[in-house]
């Protein structure tokens, strides 16, 4: 399995996060807002192949860019689709689903899940193209500690910040990998064959494979063949306030995580600002980074109020606390 991302849009103006994880047996697509102009640069085909939008909030800079991905996708019958967001997502949804003319909509075959992430409590509506998308379908609620949703092979954590309007930090995590020791499988004098993704397979039940046409306990197989390694995850955080309390929840909601993107708005001589407004500045962001232990931090949605000269001396700034931290390599600015 292996995780592959690109931050989408370009310094100074709106930004989002697309995600690709591939489990060897599929191909999942997650995009994380959606700005004006994110979109203009995936291909068609790639936008109709997403398969879950995570917004962290519904501010105009986060979806703005809603419309090129709804264009691609309103009549989409191939594949769920899918949104997520904080509470009111389904409501502000509805209102840019209903932004058009429908006259043709009684042969369309979409159907919309829209999910409102409370603290706890995910209350997902539902929406019908052939309806013109004018009724709310209420399709019930599930509680939730954290994980909000479980994919092939990856799960997906929500954490509630504060951005004067709740705002959610994303955390996604691939499942534990299952790997045979092969150094081990020769010392046991056992050779390779279809048995060992049968060992892999916990999915099924049964107690026993035949080995070099013997039965052999699968339990003490894999005990003695399979070493479990954490697999690749990626965390997207943008437009909350980090003060002590925050920073204290998130090192501990990102333990582990690989990579960090997360919003670089202010330079940290801005911090009454950025705090006015509840956001972060690069050398905060830097300073969750260092406390989890992630291996890299890429920040991106930085302010327009500053030049790009600024905006290299702020990511200086952010070095001096965590070394292993750069903009998206698309953007050219380098220490």
């Amino acid at each position: 399995m292996s995780i592959s991302f690109r931050i989408l849009g370009k310094a100074g103006g709106d930004n989002a996060l697309l995600v690709q994880i591939d489990s060897g047996q599929t191909i999942e697509r997650l995009l994380f807002d959606c700005g004006e102009g994110c979109l203009s640069d995936v291909p068609f085909a790639d936008v109709q192949a997403i398969d879950h939008l995570f917004f962290s909030h519904l501010h105009m800079d986060h979806v703005s860019g809603f419309d090129s991905f709804f264009r691609c996708t309103f009549n989409r019958p191939t594949k769920p689709n899918r949104i997520w967001g904080p509470p009111e997502t389904a409501r502000i949804l509805q209102h840019r689903f209903q932004g058009f003319l429908w006259n043709l909509h009684e042969e369309l075959s979409a159907s919309w899940l829209v999910s409102d992430i409370h603290p706890g409590e995910i209350r997902t509506t539902g929406f019908e193209a052939r309806e013109a998308f004018a009724i709310s379908h209420d399709r019930g609620t599930q509680p939730y500690d954290r994980i909000i949703l479980e994919g092939a092979g990856y799960s997906m954590e929500a954490i509630t910040m504060d951005h004067r309007t709740p705002t959610l930090a994303y955390v996604v995590r691939e499942k534990p990998r299952r790997n045979i020791d092969t150094s081990r499988l020769a010392s046991l004098g056992l050779r390779p064959g279809a048995w060992l993704k049968e060992l892999k397979d916990s999915a099924n039940s049964s107690d026993s494979v035949v080995v070099d046409g013997v039965a052999r306990s699968k339990e003490e197989l894999r005990k003695e063949l399979l070493v479990e390694t954490p697999g690749d995850s990626i965390a997207y955080l943008t437009d909350f306030v980090l003060d002590e309390p925050a920073i204290e929840r998130l090192t501990d909601a990102l333990r582990g995580c690989r990579v960090m993107v997360c919003e670089g708005q202010y330079r940290h001589s801005d911090l009454d600002l950025a705090r006015k407004h509840f956001h972060m500045t690069t050398v905060l962001s830097a300073t969750v980074a260092k406390r989890a232990r992630v291996e890299e931090l890429i920040l991106f949605h930085v302010s327009c109020r500053y030049e790009s000269s600024e905006w290299v001396e702020m990511l200086r700034e952010a070095s001096q606390v965590f070394p292993n931290v750069h903009y998206p390599p698309e953007w050219n600015l380098k220490l």
